[in-house]
């Protein structure tokens, strides 16, 4: 009896020497971490989908860019605002962490229509509703189209973890969104274009043709596709709001304010405003080649004017896409008037709740108009 309470202690006691050891051993593997920053803040639930995301394949994260402090010493660097002086210290960077990726079965199939939409990463009601109307993923005219969002991340620290977070879940349900993580604003609008034309280059390659836009314009898609398939899409095609004779703004308050220490040049080329743009996959790689070669300017559409010229093409007017709106012929008449947009391919500066009138008001069999115009 004593050889036998004296097993059973020694076995008691080994059984509580292997939990202390793996307590301690799971203690060394899972060191204590700090409370979130955001307590009240749940992650949320992964949601089952019928389609696994797949990662792109991997390779080793871009090490952070470092600003340029040589700028600093140019003339006038200091009175410049905050703003320009952020886009002259960090022009060089290109290579950024690519947060949100789209699975492979995105461009799987040929795409004839990629709708490519610039949105800030706080619009999710501006996303939602592009995804509801225009921007669905569909058959038109037996050809596909396929939508992704371009965005960065939210310049608010504060703000940043939690919209992540909603571009995280939007990027589970809808399989659209392309997250870089650099801080989106407008003079990094050209930076976004840049990363997008870089990660085309590799991961949808068998697109025919490529509208891009802002997350608030209204895209007749169906016209999009009659007029597009009237063109090879490997011949150079780059339409939209034709602007020219124009160059860098000086004045100081203005959203496009330019100082002489970004360009001393006085004039742009010809380029098309950036609400929205249709372009054939032959001018993607053209841009693609010069973007690679020339410095980043802050004003996205004149870039890729500047690129243009580089490769020795021109952008051309397209009397259907009018990124300045609709004015009514007359001031009993309404600008919203659905007859005005029939005939449209693209509308720029749509709040979210006109996207869905309009698209409705489109649908409607029943939609009876005057005199037709074909403009494509």
């Amino acid at each position: 009896m004593k050889c036998l309470r004296l097993l059973r202690t020694g076995a008691a006691l080994a059984v509580a020497l292997a939990v202390a050891l793996g307590t301690f051993t799971l203690f060394l593997l899972c060191p204590h971490m700090s409370p979130p920053s955001y307590p009240d803040l749940k992650e949320p639930p992964v949601t089952p989908t019928a389609q696994t995301r797949t990662p792109p394949p991997s390779r080793p994260p871009p090490a952070p860019c470092r600003a340029n402090w040589s700028v600093a010493e140019l003339p006038d660097f200091k009175q410049q605002p905050k703003h320009v002086r952020n886009f002259l210290l960090h022009k060089h960077c290109r290579d950024f962490t690519l947060l949100q990726d789209v699975p492979p079965a995105k461009c799987a199939q040929p795409v004839f229509l990629l709708l490519v939409i610039k949105s800030s990463p706080s619009n999710y009601e501006r996303r939602e509703l592009v995804r509801r109307t225009w921007g669905r993923e569909r058959k038109v005219r037996g050809v596909h189209l396929r939508r992704l969002f371009l965005v960065g991340t939210d310049p608010n620290p504060l703000e940043a973890r939690k919209v992540n977070q909603l571009l995280a879940i939007e990027a589970r349900a809808h399989h659209d969104i392309l997250q870089w993580d650099f801080e989106d604003s407008f003079f990094n609008l050209t930076l976004k274009q840049v990363l997008f034309l870089q990660w085309q280059e590799t991961r949808c390659t068998n697109v025919s043709f490529i509208l891009n836009g802002d997350d608030d314009v209204f895209a007749h898609t169906n016209n999009m596709v009659s007029y597009l398939q009237g063109h090879n899409p490997d011949h150079h095609l780059f339409v939209g709001h034709l602007i020219y004779n124009v160059g860098p703004i000086r004045i100081p308050w203005s959203k496009y304010y330019v100082p002489n220490i970004v360009t001393q040049e006085e004039s742009y080329p010809p380029y098309c405003g950036g609400g929205g743009f249709l372009l054939s996959r032959f001018t993607a790689t053209a841009l693609r080649r010069a973007a690679r070669t020339l410095d980043l300017f802050p004003i996205d559409d004149v870039f890729l004017g500047m690129c243009l010229k580089q490769e020795g093409l021109k952008p051309a007017s397209h009397s259907g896409i009018r990124t300045a709106g609709v004015w009514a012929p007359s001031a009993r008449l309404s600008s919203f008037d659905p007859c005005f947009y029939r005939e449209l391919l693209l509308v720029h500066r749509f709040l979210p709740y006109e996207m869905l009138l309009m698209w409705d008001a489109l649908s409607q069999p029943s939609l009876t108009c005057g005199k037709q115009m074909k403009i494509y």
